[in-house]
């Protein structure tokens, strides 16, 4: 590749807004115990500011992996040259958010990604802390779903720089003190609505509205669901500890322990890495979908009756 390309200063963004976090953090905290609302707990909001701090000092090492892997695959293999103009960043916008809705998606449906995006769904509570309770050892892997955008041509530090971008506007979702918005906002971009489904527990918002910035890709894809009944917050079976090693880790000790330990082929053992998480290999378990159907099930029932 011949082309020559003029590269911006970009900040780190995340660092940036540290201060902008504490702040809404703070504003939260003040509105919601005025309005008597138990959206935080001391211990649920300690675990999860620690693992965010964890988040970003880890993300440091991670963050030179990926730069130099991008960068390796941008130099010998890219296909165009995307510079850094405006319709370039209106173009890493719509890319970013594709790579974004499938790494998420895939990180609910398929238990090796699950064990490390378990973390941000572990908190019972759904607040602006809860979007700070990142994990530590996703950025080593998640990166494999951005490689098609330093393909095309974007330039690793546009797309780094639209990956923060993304983080940052998907911190301001993480609350209940906005019910709803505009309804061609609520048509367009995600929101606190249709997150909080996102982290709901309630078997017809399991694995639902995966944007990041755009809701319009769960509603090409089918997996959009608007927020109708209250949210349960948490996972399908809670792991009730605030310790953030264990939070960090304990979904990996317990997914390669069914690899280890289950009588089975070496086949079924390798699923247990790649299906979905509550699958067993003989059968006994219940993933995401068919706690949905049993819920449309026991929901036609009912309307028969």
């Amino acid at each position: 590749m011949t082309e020559t390309i003029n590269i911006p200063e970009i900040p780190n963004l995340i660092h940036y807004a540290i201060p902008f976090f504490i702040l809404t953090l703070i504003i939260e905290i003040i509105v919601t115990s005025k309005n008597q609302m138990k959206a935080y707990t001391f211990k649920d909001a300690a675990a999860s500011i620690t693992m965010g701090l964890g988040n970003v000092f880890i993300g440091l090492l991670a963050k030179a992996m990926v730069f130099g892997i991008l960068t390796f695959v941008y130099l010998n293999f890219r296909i165009f040259t995307i510079p850094f103009v405006w319709w370039g960043w209106i173009l890493v916008l719509f890319a970013d958010d594709l790579c974004y809705y499938w790494f998420h998606r895939i990180s609910h449906e398929n238990r090796f990604f699950w064990a490390s995006h378990v973390v941000h769904h572990s908190s019972r509570r759904y607040n602006l802390s809860t979007a700070l309770r990142q994990t530590w050892s996703g950025s080593f892997m998640s990166f494999v779903f951005w490689l098609p955008m330093a393909v095309l041509g974007f330039h690793p530090i546009m797309i780094l720089a639209q990956m923060s971008i993304s983080l940052l506007y998907q911190y301001w979702i993480h609350t209940e003190l906005i019910k709803k918005l505009p309804s061609w906002f609520e048509a367009v971009f995600n929101t606190p609505s249709h997150h909080r489904v996102h982290h709901a527990t309630n078997p017809q918002y399991l694995d639902r509205n995966h944007a990041g910035i755009l809701i319009i890709w769960d509603k090409m894809f089918g997996t959009f669901e608007p927020e109708v009944e209250k949210p349960v917050y948490g996972l399908v079976k809670n792991i009730d500890t605030y310790n953030p090693v264990k939070i960090a880790f304990l979904e990996w000790y317990l997914m390669f322990k069914d690899v280890v330990s289950s009588k089975t082929s070496f086949g079924n053992k390798l699923l247990y890495l790649i299906k979905p998480p509550g699958w067993k290999h003989d059968g006994t378990g219940m993933v995401s979908s068919d706690l949905r159907k049993e819920w449309i099930k026991n929901k036609k029932a009912s309307a028969g009756q």
